[in-house]
């Protein structure tokens, strides 16, 4: 009988731990999901403060008394406002029992100096607003980085060329402004009419980089969804609706819109304040500006877009871009157009493998704007 009362004790602290590690791992995973109270990371820093404390005082040498930043700052990054003041407090405690049991500062070094709290209170100051900005915001610093890689990869995945039959080539360069990973420019595509017709939006809403790339993700969910479900022509004006509703203080944009049959080389452009697209002829190997007429996006209600028509034979080539690759405060667009075209031409007889890329390096690499380039080549 004693035997079995001591296995089933041993039996019963066996459950209790396994089930206080499952607890302890569920709750430092949630945290770090940040779908759980940061009490974890409180207990953790505020054990390091009389640590740290400890240390300064029996070996001042190695733990100096502003090695208290260490938790303050961990701290700040890590937990809410209101358990970012009790480890203040407790630290400022702390401070007070090193000042105390080593003596002035005057009596030598290793000593609490006027110095010292300076720095640690200057780190629990900017800690704190950090802090606090988490909390107005509503977003853990632990998941901050991963949702900003999430909203670029939306916006790259909607950004994604559809394949295309063979005879045909499309290509997609962008380059935000800044060396930053979010643009102004955005691209949706999709293949409609039963997979005959190729539909492609380039937009370049107004700002650039991080400031545009906000109103760029909406715009491109919202223009994705609407491409396809309404009419070639519906399209623009749509467009040009939703975003008056946005009722934004810069809600303007240009859009160029390219309706492609692919099996005849068809096309019509539908152009919103946008850049004229440019076609090369492959049997005269001139460069052909091709544009519609309309007016911004956002501007006012009731806008109308005339499309121009056009027809991609063998060998030719149409690129589609935004202003930020033939504009700058020093170069007109007619200039920048007739340097893009003059590149452009290298690439006839090498072949159009990656042209867009390099034509941006080429043509505007140093250029603080964002920059988009889209090429559609029929085959010889």
């Amino acid at each position: 009988m004693a035997g079995a009362r001591v296995e089933t004790f041993l039996a019963r602290m066996r459950m209790r731990s396994h089930r206080g590690r499952t607890a302890l791992r569920k709750s430092a995973v949630d945290y770090f999901r940040g779908d759980a109270s940061d009490w974890l990371a409180f207990v953790g820093l505020l054990l390091t403060v009389p640590a740290i404390a400890c240390g300064t005082i029996m070996l001042p040498v190695w733990f100096s008394p502003a090695a208290l930043v260490l938790p303050i700052v961990a701290g700040g990054l890590l937990l809410r406002p209101a358990s970012l003041l009790a480890l203040y407090a407790a630290s400022a405690a702390a401070l007070i029992v090193e000042a105390v049991v080593l003596g002035p500062y005057t009596q030598g070094p290793a000593r609490v100096t006027p110095g010292t709290v300076l720095v640690v209170a200057a780190c629990g100051f900017f800690g704190l607003l950090i802090a606090q900005f988490r909390s107005r915001v509503g977003v853990p610093w632990r998941r901050g980085g991963t949702m900003l890689f999430d909203l670029r990869e939306r916006i790259r995945v909607q950004s994604k060329l559809p394949a295309l039959p063979r005879g045909w080539h499309r290509e997609m360069a962008l380059r935000p402004a800044g060396g930053q990973s979010f643009s102004g420019d955005f691209v949706v595509a999709a293949r409609t009419n039963g997979g005959r017709t190729l539909e492609i939006v380039l937009t370049d809403v107004s700002g650039k980089g991080m400031e545009a790339g906000s109103r760029a993700l909406l715009l491109s969910g919202a223009f994705g969804g609407l491409l396809g479900a309404l009419p070639p022509h519906g399209f623009l004006p749509a467009a040009n609706g939703y975003l008056l509703r946005q009722d934004w203080d810069e809600g303007f944009a240009t859009s160029i819109h390219l309706v492609l049959d692919l099996n005849t080389g068809d096309y019509e452009l539908l152009s919103a304040g946008h850049l004229p697209a440019l076609q090369l002829c492959a049997g005269t190997g001139r460069w052909q500006e091709k544009s519609g007429e309309g007016p911004l996006l956002g501007v006012y209600d009731g806008a109308e877009f005339t499309p121009a028509r056009g027809n991609l034979r063998r060998g030719d080539v149409l690129m589609l871009f935004t202003d930020g690759l033939v504009e700058t405060a020093d170069r007109e667009i007619s200039e920048g157009i007739d340097r893009l075209t003059g590149e452009a031409d290298r690439y006839v007889s090498a072949g159009w493998e990656g042209a867009a890329w390099h034509l941006i390096e080429k043509v505007a690499k140093d250029v603080n704007d964002d920059r988009a380039l889209l090429l559609i080549r029929r085959s010889p």
